[in-house]
Formats: C-alpha cells, structure tokens, sequence
C-alpha cells in the first residue's frame, strides 16, 4: 500500500482524487469503483497488475471519497463520470486504457467504452452485465422495501443514514451486500434496520478497512453517491448502436445477491448478455459474493491479469 500514490488532477470543473501505481510507460488499466466504494476498493488489484508490469490508477469518482462534489447534484449523472475518466486520461496523456469496474461503476466503464471505443483496449467488469439500457424490471418488479426502490426516494436514505454515525452505515451496507439475498425491508423498517448491530464484518474485511472508508466518507457524505447511481438509473446516453464490440471480460461470484434480480440470472447463463458484449468472456467464481475483489483477490487478480497480458 505505501507504494501506492495519491494525486489530484484539476478537469471539467472538478478536483479529482487519484491513486496511482506502476510504470508511466506501461499500459494502464483505469478501474472504476461503485456504491459504498471508494479508490480503495481496488487496492489489491493494483498492487497486482503494477507488479505485472501494467499502470494502475484508481479514482474516486466525483462526490466520492476525496474528489470535489459535483457543481449542481441536479445535473449530476453517470455521464459525468464517464466526461471525467476522457478527461483524466487526456490529462495524463494516456491514448488508450484497459478499464475495469464494478457494482455501480459498470454503467460509467460500459458507456465510456461505446462512446470512445478507440480508446479502450479491454473492459473487464465485476457482477454487472452489460444490459439493454432503460428502465430496469428490477424497479418495478420487486418490493417496496427493496433497497434501491428506498434509496432511490429524495431524503430517505439521507434520513435513514442520518441516524448512524458514518463509520456504521459502512459497515451495515458491506455486511447487507455480502450477503446471497437481495436486501429488502419490511414494511415499518428502515435499510439500516436489516442489520443487527451484533453482526460482525465478513472475515475478508478488516476494522482498518471500515476506518478506511469511513474517513472518506465522512469527507464526502453520502447525498451525491445517493444521486449516482441510484437516483438516476433511467438516464439517457444518446447512444444508436449498445453493442460492446471491445473484448470483455465478466467475473461473477454465484453469490452475489444480484443474480437475483429479475432476468439477470437467465440473461447471462442463456447467453443472451452476448447480443450485447459481442467480444465477451465470462468467469464465474463459485463461492463469491457481491464484493468479489476484495473477498477472493487471490482468484479475481489472476483473471484479470490473464485478460490484460491476452490483450495487451
């Protein structure tokens, strides 16, 4: 980790947070993190493809972690996310990247990649496929007290979180989501409620991993990284053509509670997520849950560096 470091570049409007790893001149691989993550998500990813001779930059989108907020929460959307990555690199210099994302940061990494093909040489996602964009049956499908439907409610989530201080938020939401079932209050109970306070972190992830994100969150909060992704799941791309003709690569631990979701399960084992990722490989891990990459690095590291070193 102390070889890892950190910077700030100055795009579109925003400062951006920056933790970097690895030879200028090797080539990089941007990874995009989701909800409740931070840069820090990806730290034994880095270290990884670095000693495997690639450039690792990890960022912490903006209104996340040590990044500024978005200048109007209004108009703040995945289209953001996905101007600052062309920005960051542009910045930096760097022609053509390998981008790999997760959970939230799946739908930035997808529409980066259909919009600027020329300058991905390789995507690799975690959980997520590729998926016609739109409303999702999810949203309709499932009840009430699904944690999306909440938090996709102005002021609820904020309300519910308000209650805790940071640092148990965190903790509730990675414990929930390592779970195999799809997180889903009752009727009179709140997100936060699902949790017992007596539930302890999954064996993978330490208390100095919680204080880790939890430091950064107490910077950024939680309103912006409520918007995106949850509050604007329906935004429109202007994009014709959805297929992802890039080579791809889709890890998916079998337990993540998201192969729950309706459709999602059939749509990837059917094949069908292929009418969408026309270049597309598919990696599953057994035993692995929604945080995959910080559960079993020793198995996701390996995948991904076969990828790389495939395509490179």
């Amino acid at each position: 980790m102390d070889q890892i470091v950190h910077k700030f570049v100055q795009v579109n409007g925003v400062k951006l947070h920056l933790a970097e790893i690895g030879n200028e001149s090797s080539p990089t691989v941007v990874f995009v993190h989701g909800f409740p993550e931070i840069w820090y998500s990806w730290r034994h990813q880095m270290i990884a493809v670095a000693a495997a001779g690639f450039r690792a930059i990890s960022l912490d989108c903006r209104g996340y972690g040590l990044s500024d907020p978005p200048p109007d929460i209004n108009k703040f959307g995945f289209s953001d996310i996905v101007d600052d990555i062309l920005a960051i690199i542009d910045s930096l210099a760097i022609n053509k990247i390998f981008i790999v994302a997760k959970d939230a940061g799946v739908r930035s990494a997808y529409v980066f990649t259909l919009r600027y093909p020329t300058r991905v040489t390789g995507v690799i996602t975690l959980g997520i496929p590729h998926t016609p964009f739109g409303g999702p049956r999810y949203l309709t499908e499932l009840p009430e007290g699904f944690y999306i439907n909440r938090w996709r409610e102005p002021g609820r989530a904020e309300a519910d979180f308000g209650r805790l201080d940071v640092k148990t938020v965190v903790r509730n939401i990675y414990i929930m989501f390592s779970r195999s079932e799809i997180p889903i209050a009752s009727e009179n109970q709140e997100i936060m409620d699902i949790v017992d306070a007596s539930t302890p972190l999954p064996s993978w992830f330490t208390e100095e991993d919680l204080s880790a994100y939890a430091a950064l969150y107490e910077k950024s909060g939680f309103h912006n990284s409520l918007k995106v992704p949850y509050r604007v799941i329906e935004e429109e791309y202007g994009i014709e053509d959805p297929v992802i003709k890039n080579p791809m690569l889709l890890i998916i631990g079998e337990k993540d509670y998201f192969l729950k979701f309706p459709g999602i399960e059939d749509f990837i084992k059917s094949g069908m997520v292929k009418q969408f990722a026309s270049d597309l490989e598919v990696e599953y891990l057994p035993e692995g849950g929604h945080f995959v990459q910080e559960q079993f690095p020793e198995k996701v590291n390996p995948l991904i560096i076969a990828f790389l070193r495939k395509h490179c």
